[in-house]
């Protein structure tokens, strides 16, 4: 077995840890990007499910803003592409929250508008 250098290992286990952060956040909000008719019931049964997967992308948010604007290592200057596909990464992610957070609002519509209409679900 080769010898492999701990920065190359510690490099690889961050994204490895990165990718299984983003496949557990995939799996938790599968059910509310899947949903073709929204109704209570399918709703509220993966209501803590999305909130958990929403919360985890508000931290990698938080996370990616921050590398963003104060990288570690000030002595290095940071290439223009890094920082290009870094923008691009917080732009798409808050894209995908503000996606989730509206799709939950609707919902929360939908249960309100239904004490009111009798209607029982909305098609979007």
């Amino acid at each position: 077995m080769e010898n492999i250098k701990p920065s190359t290992l510690k490099k690889g286990m961050r994204i490895a840890t990165f990718l299984l952060i983003w496949a557990v956040t995939g799996w938790l909000l599968y059910p509310l990007i899947a949903l073709d008719k929204v109704d209570l019931r399918s709703a509220m049964e993966y209501f803590y499910r999305s909130a958990t997967g929403i919360v985890i992308m508000i931290i990698l948010f938080g996370k990616t803003i921050f590398d963003l604007l104060f990288p570690i290592d000030l002595s290095r200057k940071k290439s223009i592409l890094y920082v290009a596909f870094l923008t691009l990464y917080s732009l798409l992610l808050a894209a995908g929250i503000i996606f989730m957070a509206a799709r939950i609002l609707l919902i929360f519509l939908n249960k309100n508008s239904d004490t009111f209409t009798g209607n029982s679900s909305v098609q979007f």
